[in-house]
């Protein structure tokens, strides 16, 4: 059973990850584009944690809460650069 809801989490996490990649590249605004992006990460950390269930391992856990982290930092630094022009006051 667990094999089934692990087939149809990556399915449904992989189309997510498509359609935030067409949000990326059609997106009107640089907003959009950086939420899309922020999203995609999102998503790939959701692949990678159940990418470490499948497996039975913690490994893919740390990892994905590092990608979180820098994912996170790397956001907050592209906004305060769009909205004030340099990202260290």
């Amino acid at each position: 059973m667990i094999d089934l809801a692990l087939a149809f989490g990556f399915i449904a996490v992989s189309l997510a990850l498509l359609m935030n990649l067409w949000r990326a590249a059609v997106g009107p605004t640089v907003m959009d584009r950086v939420l899309a992006i922020d999203t995609m990460v999102v998503n790939t950390i959701a692949l990678i944690i159940l990418y470490g269930v499948q497996e039975s391992t913690t490994i893919y856990f740390e990892s994905a809460l590092l990608l979180a982290m820098f994912s996170f930092i790397s956001t907050v630094a592209y906004c305060r650069f769009i909205l004030r022009g340099d990202v260290i006051e």
